[in-house]
């Protein structure tokens, strides 16, 4: 399993904790894209009609072949340090929540329209990593 990163920013990227969450997931290769909330925000724009920044974006890969990324996942560092500070936690960790949330969105998982299967495997995930809550927990919880 193989990251590719492009990193725009100067934000420092726990890279051995995504390679090792993503390849308890899948054997695919990832592209990872960390921006800031102007370039995220054109993004967000051309592709969703959404004209603002968010924290994570994902745009999976459809394919029958085993061989082909599984998609991409962009993250704002902007956003990640933002809710790192709301939330009391690190700036790294936050981007590892915003990465598993962006893989679970590659690998099917949608948290919009399912029956909780998304919000369950982010906790198992965070549990077995021992990280902060999730995105979706503490969105519900607000």
């Amino acid at each position: 399993m193989i990251i590719t990163i492009e990193n725009q920013t100067n934000f420092l990227l726990p890279i051995q904790k995504l390679e090792e969450i993503a390849s308890s997931l899948t054997q695919r290769e990832i592209e990872l894209i960390i921006c800031d909330d102007e370039t995220i925000c054109k993004i967000n724009q051309n592709h969703r009609g959404i004209n603002k920044s968010t924290d994570v974006l994902s745009f999976p890969l459809e394919s029958d072949f085993d061989f082909t990324p599984l998609g991409s996942i962009i993250i704002s560092s902007d956003q990640a340090r933002h809710k790192a500070d709301l939330y009391g936690h690190t700036a790294q960790e936050e981007s590892i929540l915003l990465f598993i949330h962006g893989l679970l969105h590659l690998l099917g998982y949608d948290h919009e329209v399912d029956d909780g299967q998304m919000r369950r495997e982010e906790e198992r995930i965070i549990t077995v990593y021992n990280l902060p809550t999730s995105l979706i927990v503490r969105t519900i919880n607000q």
